[in-house]
């Protein structure tokens, strides 16, 4: 039986005049027809403006068809009077929790739904509790949401779908702001939801190895559904998703690199498991690769110079209150000028709140900040002064746009510096071509892919020339292709600079292949700080503080499991298709 109908489906974005009448249309969604059926775990893949989120608004009737037809449980979505019926059925979580989140305590946000759908007391309560707990956050339950990280109010807003018990979840994009570890328990979640209670799942996500859990993969490109098949034959065609702006799991991207030298190897591997015993059955000539490339390293005299310092540093939120909590312990660190420093940790580890001392926007409860050696909180320094110096661009940052233009959002933060016209267009101008975006300039901000707004919003603080760039979690939320972009161009700055940047993320592949020292943090502790090899050595004590390493370097500890050693420096797929080849 079909829990979703979707036959034939248009939808056109419309401008309208003062009169109500239709002046511009932009189809959005062209021809799309779906059967979904009850119990299947679906995934939907596709770039940035590709329609993935308008399909799903219209599994719950947010939206209705501009012509063709959906069916839900029966029921037609343009049918008015049956809406209530269709959204109890089937529950949406967005990508942005803050838009569904609406009470002030957590466990009242979980128990809304329910309430308003008329459930006893006590059963609301069983359901609150047991969906705190399926999403790891029951010891959070007497907390106020907008004192939650980003990732902790996602889990939130599951949990608050979760307590409806509808017939299908829709997810949209729904661990894109959360770490490893909590996109493993989301996932773990939402596969026992699916198999273990029969509820259709339907996740749009740009995470390739959670396309790869799923019954189905749809993929979408400019509006249509261009591919329709389960996981291992739409992976096998990685030339066909990276037109589109895809990419395919590292192990899969591997196993092309091998075949594309003459290595007869399947073209559907998916999972790390498999891959290793691919590999193992090969004619290998050896078991330990010849390691020729040696772990980054940074020269001596690159860190000679010290542009950042914390010394003793703790921040406590809400002291003196019920809540207070500390989310920076007693931080002492240390940064060079010139690095690229990549910084990682679970949900709520403090990562963001420490990152906000290099600039001023939160005072150390305790201890000093240093930014080329001045005590910023000291007396003669000027607050205002270091935050040009150390540049801030905050996670979701195009909700920084605010100008009519895009040449005059960037050039916001220069004026505000007191620099001469002819200064602020040479700033503007730089710091447009850095970010690849001068074409764009006279046009609205607003009118943008949320890829270009990213760019946008980064070039505005570029354009301030800082010492010190502070990046969180700059790609959250774009495609594979948007979030290569992006941080390439980051990575471009940085050579081409030289500046400082330090660079948040939640994916363990960005962090390897752009940083050269990493910093973790753990329960609000600096866990350690140090080159990028070294840390991701140490796999089994990341894990079991919450993070993960890359799906390649798992390959490589499931190999050595196996008696192949390809070394324990494998973060990349070139290296690791590098060092198999060795053994060939």
């Amino acid at each position: 039986m079909n829990i979703i109908e979707v036959k034939d489906l248009c939808f056109d974005y419309t401008t309208q005049d003062e009169n109500g009448d239709v002046t511009e249309r932009n189809p959005v969604l062209k021809n799309v027809s779906l059967d979904i059926p009850e119990g299947q775990f679906l995934a939907v893949l596709g770039h940035n403006g590709c329609g993935k989120s308008t399909l799903a608004k219209h599994f719950n009737a947010i939206l209705t068809p501009t012509s063709g037809k959906v069916t839900v449980c029966g029921i037609n979505t343009s049918d008015e009077d049956r809406i209530y019926d269709i959204r109890q059925s089937v529950g949406m979580v967005f990508q942005n929790p803050d838009n569904q989140l609406v009470a002030t305590i957590v466990e009242e946000d979980v128990a809304f739904a329910p309430e308003n759908l008329g459930i006893e007391p006590k059963e609301i309560r069983r359901r609150v509790d047991g969906a705190l707990k399926q999403v790891d956050m029951y010891e959070y339950r007497e907390h106020a949401p907008h004192q939650l990280s980003g990732g902790q109010k996602q889990r939130v807003a599951i949990a608050g779908i979760i307590a409806m018990q509808p017939r299908c979840i829709v997810m949209d994009e729904p661990t894109a702001m959360l770490d490893p570890k909590g996109r493993r328990e989301v996932m773990r979640t939402i596969k026992q939801l699916n198999k273990e209670q029969g509820i259709t799942v339907i996740l749009i996500t740009h995470y390739m190895d959670e396309a790869a859990q799923a019954d189905r993969v749809v993929v979408m490109d400019e509006g249509r559904v261009i591919m329709d098949d389960v996981p291992r034959k739409i992976f096998a065609q990685s030339a066909k998703l990276r037109a589109v702006g895809l990419d395919v799991p590292q192990v899969t991207e591997l196993c092309d690199m091998l075949r594309a030298k003459g290595v007869e190897i399947s073209n559907e591997i998916i999972f790390e498991d498999e891959c290793a015993e691919a590999v193992a059955a090969l004619p290998l000539k050896s078991k330990k690769a010849n390691i020729t490339r040696k772990a980054r390293v940074i020269d001596k005299d690159e860190k000679s110079e010290e542009i950042a310092k914390l010394d003793g540093v703790t921040y406590k939120y809400s002291v003196g209150t019920p809540f207070e909590k500390t989310a920076v312990d007693n931080v002492n660190l240390s940064i060079a000028k010139g690095e690229f420093v990549g910084i990682i940790g679970h949900t709520g580890s403090g990562k963001s709140t420490l990152i906000q001392h290099f600039n001023g926007l939160v005072k150390p409860t305790v201890g000093t900040v240093f930014i080329n050696s001045q005590d910023i909180w000291s007396k003669d320094a000027k607050i205002r002064d270091i935050r040009f110096k150390v540049g801030l661009v905050f996670q979701y940052s195009e909700h920084q746009l605010f100008e009519e233009t895009v040449a005059k959002d960037i050039a916001y933060g220069p004026k505000n510096m007191g620099l001469s016209e002819e200064e602020i267009e040479k700033a503007v101008k730089e710091a447009a071509e850095s970010m690849g975006i001068t074409h764009l300039l006279d046009k609205s901000p607003f009118e943008l892919s949320g890829g270009q707004q990213r760019r946008v919003a980064l070039a505005g603080v570029l354009a301030m020339d800082p010492e010190v760039l502070i990046l969180d979690e700059p790609a959250a939320g774009l495609d594979p292709k948007g979030r290569d972009k992006i941080l390439g161009l980051i990575k471009q700055y940085h050579e081409k600079s030289g500046k400082t940047i330090l660079l948040v993320s939640h994916s363990m592949e960005d962090i390897v292949k752009f940083a050269s020292r990493v910093l973790v943090m753990n329960k609000a502790k600096l866990f350690c700080y140090d080159e990028t090899d070294k840390v991701f050595e140490r796999t089994s004590e990341l894990v079991e503080i919450g993070l993960d390493v890359p799906q390649i370097t798992r390959l490589s500890h499931k190999l050595l499991e196996k008696g192949i050693d390809i070394g324990n420096d494998i973060y990349t797929t070139d290296r690791a298709a590098d060092r198999i080849l060795t053994l060939l």
